[in-house]
């Protein structure tokens, strides 16, 4: 994998340090995108666009959406038909454009806490009313995971308050590919109480370690009426300024209506950037693809043995089983160092002594607190220095 040095081309990873961390000479491991040059075939057609002149208006290409059916067909073994979908600009954008169609101001919008932080902005920032049901950790010798509180899910479902649950599928920051049995609990539960499911799939084509990913809408008739699924090539493909995301509604009476709104406020009009990027990576990307993953293993690995041997097991990396991000549970060591979890002292570690940016637990929501979010899409070399400089602050403490 080719790593690029991003200084000076206007990224958030690197060039956005001073503003959200105060000081701008740390080892920038936190935004969720990677240090590897976009793959050749997408960088190939976006050249060639360029090549015209002339950047005026354009239509979705033919090949656009069938491009994506067959990708998710034979990916992630999901048969889609080609009216399901509908191009959004970006995932983010497509939870705030599906929370202002199906709710108004005030209804209860569940999110699982810790989670990506927008699933906890977007609602509340649109009036939303915020109710948390909150993953269950789940301890064990290999770093650990989390599951759903499915009995606190059905309560939240009696109380007839909430109209729709955001679902990450893979799990951000945990890194969980959720099981069958799990998505379909979900299902049933949501769709008994008529709670929209809006399931953020963006890391879905990132699988570790032989993880095989399961879309949601999948798992059953419930699952695939009840459900708005929303996906993308930017992560797996490095390619998340170029802003191609898309939607996949399998339930015409909530897909028309839905589309319909996105369609008249042109909310769901791409780039030709956006369109031709994608159907290269879907159609040529899949070797770089699989390279990237084996290298991302190779990083996780070395971040688990070095947690193990260099750090006595004081930090304890939550394995992915998709995505370049690693949840790093760091409570043991606040307790050895701070004498308790102290979230503030663990962020000082980390970017006053360590040098290293990487995203504050506490952002994720309730059980946060006591963790960091690693990303490792970037050189070993690099991550290699970020780890020794984490020992060294921590030795020197």
């Amino acid at each position: 994998m080719k790593h690029v040095n991003r200084k000076g081309t206007y990224s958030v990873k690197t060039d956005a340090l001073k503003k959200y961390f105060g000081k701008d000479n740390l080892i920038p491991l936190w935004v969720a995108d990677m240090d590897f040059e976009t793959p050749q075939c997408v960088r190939e057609a976006l050249e060639e666009a360029l090549k015209g002149g002339v950047y005026g208006y354009n239509f979705i290409p033919d090949n656009y959406f069938p491009t994506i059916v067959q990708w998710l067909k034979e990916k992630q073994k999901w048969e889609v038909e080609q009216q399901w979908l509908t191009f959004i600009p970006g995932i983010v954008k497509g939870i705030g454009y599906a929370i202002n169609f199906f709710t108004e101001e005030g209804d209860g919008i569940i999110v699982q806490p810790p989670v990506y932080p927008p699933f906890i902005n977007v609602p509340k920032g649109n009036d939303r009313k915020l109710v948390f049901n909150p993953l269950i950790r789940v301890e064990d010798e290999n770093g650990g995971t989390y599951r759903m509180d499915f009995d606190n899910l059905r309560k939240i479902g009696e109380s007839g308050e909430c109209s729709m649950l955001i679902l990450s599928n893979p799990h951000n920051p945990g890194g969980i590919a959720w099981d069958y049995d799990t998505l379909k609990e979900l299902a049933e539960i949501c769709h008994k109480y008529e709670i929209l499911v809006v399931s953020d799939e963006i890391h879905a084509d990132m699988p570790l370690f032989g993880t095989e990913h399961i879309p949601f809408a999948s798992v059953s008739k419930e699952a695939a009426r009840n459900s708005i699924t929303f996906g993308a090539p930017s992560k797996t493909f490095n390619m998340a300024g170029i802003v191609s995301s898309f939607a996949v509604v399998p339930n015409e009476e909530l897909r028309e209506p839905f589309y319909r709104w996105m369609r008249v406020n042109e909310l769901s009009s791409p780039t030709i950037f956006a369109t031709l990027g994608a159907i290269a990576a879907y159609t040529k990307g899949d070797g770089w693809r699989m390279k990237m993953l084996d290298y991302i293993e190779g990083n996780v690995v070395y971040v688990e043995n070095f947690c193990k041997d260099s750090l006595q097991g004081l930090i304890k990396p939550v394995r992915p089983m998709s995505s370049f991000l690693i949840w790093l549970d760091c409570r043991e060591l606040c307790k050895k160092m701070f004498g308790c979890v102290d979230q503030q002292q663990l962020v000082e570690l980390f970017i006053n002594r360590a040098g290293l940016a990487l995203n504050d637990g506490a952002a994720f929501g309730q059980g946060g607190e006591g963790y960091m979010r690693l990303n490792v899409g970037c050189g070993l070399e690099v991550l290699e220095e970020a780890m020794n400089n984490l020992k060294t602050a921590i030795d020197e403490y």
